[in-house]
């Protein structure tokens, strides 16, 4: 969609699932993967005007119906994708499991180069700065009495646990050079998940859930032993979150917050708690259901799903619009502060 001119294109690239993920080249080429059914992704990026596709990722390490690509995000300078690295394993009974890594090719692609190690890792977030990717890494822990406690301590083998085991998030960050790593959360109990960036690359907010479904705002600072803070107490359930473009606060969309049902867009102050202190942002006679606020680089629009519209707001008038285009739940992706109009990207590679 053109804002300029408000002309629609569409791009097909076959009858496989598609999933566009954003930009490179800056904005000149968009990044996207398609899927045949259950098989695993596969990661391209093709000009606008969906012309030169190209496949981004080669793996000679497994057969290529046991790799796949997933949560493809492009690094702010567009140079490098980092993603989810999606393998399957076989096991000795003949079992097969799935393994998650956070990998990263440059922009012209190539092979898999990986930031992580565990293979439970989903959500890669680069920050603005291009400095680090925050991800959320998953283990497992023994259950305790109720979901809000964790295993009381035994003797090594007085007993054989033969239960199922808890799978918990916490967040993490990585250098963009691979160089440092560390945990920004370490919670006893539950799942983080959600991390998105301010645009000082000095603050992220999350989602935490002591339980599945009970998500609750936190914000936290870059750096290791920081002490996350936590935003609101309710349990409520959190579809999505970013920050406000000038970082003074974070527009999330929640349903139960205040006591709304409806799952609206919310101002959530970084001081205060958000079950008395958030506000409803401005007024919203298009938002139904609110989903993916994404504000573009300027700040001076803001896109979002309303019950599977598109909507879009001018900030500076306050009026929304529906836009002309099918419905469909996934997130808006806008073109990087960089990108200079499509006749720009002539000559480009």
């Amino acid at each position: 969609y053109d804002l300029a001119s408000g002309q629609i294109r569409t791009l097909r690239f076959g009858t496989q699932w598609h999933m566009v993920w954003g930009f490179v080249d800056g904005g000149c080429r968009v990044v996207y993967t398609l899927s045949d059914g259950p098989a695993l992704g596969r990661l391209y990026s093709a000009r606008l005007d969906g012309s030169d596709a190209r496949q981004l990722v080669t793996f000679d390490e497994a057969s290529e119906a046991d790799w796949g690509v997933w949560e493809p995000q492009a690094s702010p300078d567009g140079t490098r994708i980092a993603f989810v690295m999606v393998r399957r394993e076989y096991e000795m009974d003949g079992s097969t499991d799935l393994t998650h890594h956070i990998a990263w090719v440059p922009a012209a692609g190539g092979a898999p180069n990986f930031y992580s190690v565990t293979g439970d890792e989903h959500e890669p977030e680069w920050s603005p700065d291009g400095g680090w990717l925050a991800y959320i890494s998953y283990s497992e822990r023994l259950p305790g009495a109720d979901p809000l406690a964790t295993a009381a301590p035994t003797p090594d083998g007085a007993a054989t646990f033969t239960g199922t085991l808890v799978r918990e998030a916490d967040l993490w960050v990585v250098s963009a050079d691979g160089t440092e790593k560390y945990n920004l959360t370490d919670f006893p109990v539950g799942s983080v998940r959600g991390p998105r960036w301010r645009g000082d690359s000095q603050l992220l907010t999350f989602v935490y859930a002591p339980t599945p479904g009970n998500d609750q705002f936190w914000m936290t600072a870059n750096a290791p032993g920081a002490i996350s803070a936590q935003l609101s107490q309710l349990y409520t359930l959190i579809l999505d979150s970013t920050w406000y473009p000038d970082g003074t606060a974070i527009l999330g969309t929640a349903r139960g917050l205040r006591g709304v049902e409806q799952n609206l867009l919310w101002r959530i102050p970084l001081v205060g708690v958000a079950d008395t202190d958030a506000a409803r942002y401005g007024d919203q006679p298009q938002m139904d259901y609110a989903d993916y606020p994404r504000f573009s680089p300027d700040g001076r629009w803001l896109a979002a799903r309303s019950d599977y519209r598109l909507v879009l707001l001018d900030t500076l008038s306050g009026t929304w619009q529906s836009l002309p285009v099918p419905p469909g739940n996934t997130p808006p992706m806008w073109s990087p502060a960089t990108f200079r109009g499509e006749e720009a990207c002539e000559g480009t590679s």
